[in-house]
């Protein structure tokens, strides 16, 4: 399989449409609320006028990501600042991978991966130090898109915290403004977006969006 997730977009109505890509949320330990950030927009103009194709590409290397934030994440708003990110290995179902990273927030940062104890399968663990509200800091999956890295999903840690997080290779494709970065509401998203399931071993998706409004949606292994 490809190391790189590939959706081609293609616009069959006649107006220009705004399109932006999301990535299903990851599953996470505990209770805490699961935000999404927009990872790519563009414009894109009608095929038959244009002959463009809008291409997103991710890569399937994991990333575990910290960011500061100012406030709860916001629809519509950026998700926070600064940000840390660190390339990780996923727990086996057997054995030991590099799968646990500690963070610091002074300085904002993410230790080298080490082995985890009992990390879920198919998952990574982010580790939170002490440290005093009201600052607020985003952990999660995190993605190389298009060539730029971003936190992708996420929970607002705790001080002195541990989470796992399990992410799935499952895109959406909706039309709309969201810069990457900002917060979507996902289920809103995600009801008429076009479902982009990696999970099966593909490697491209080719997506049109109909002169009628529907999606129509390829898989290529």
């Amino acid at each position: 399989m490809s190391t790189l997730l590939t959706i081609n977009v293609t616009n069959h109505i006649s107006a220009t449409q705004t399109f932006y890509f999301f990535q299903h949320p990851s599953m996470y330990t505990g209770g805490s609320r699961v935000y999404s950030n927009s990872l790519y927009s563009q414009a894109l103009g009608n095929y038959a006028s244009t002959g463009s194709v809008l291409t997103f590409q991710v890569s399937l290397q994991p990333y575990a990501g910290i960011q500061q934030a100012h406030q709860q994440p916001q629809v519509g708003q950026s998700s926070g600042f600064a940000s840390a990110y660190r390339a990780i290995e996923l727990a086996p179902a057997s054995g030991t991978a590099n799968d646990c990273t500690t963070a610091s927030v002074s300085p904002l940062g993410l230790s080298p991966a080490t082995v985890g104890p009992n990390v879920e399968p198919g998952a990574f663990r982010i580790i939170m130090p002490t440290y005093q509200p009201p600052v607020l800091y985003n952990i999660g999956s995190a993605v190389q898109a298009n060539g730029s890295l971003l936190l992708s999903n996420f929970v607002v840690a705790n001080p002195a915290s541990t989470t796992d997080c399990q992410p799935i290779l499952r895109y959406y494709v909706q039309t709309g403004s969201y810069m990457a970065g900002s917060v979507i509401n996902f289920t809103t998203s995600s009801v008429t977006a076009a479902l982009c399931d990696f999970t099966g071993g593909y490697s491209t998706m080719n997506v049109s969006l109909n002169p009628d409004g529907t999606w129509t949606v390829q898989a290529i292994r």
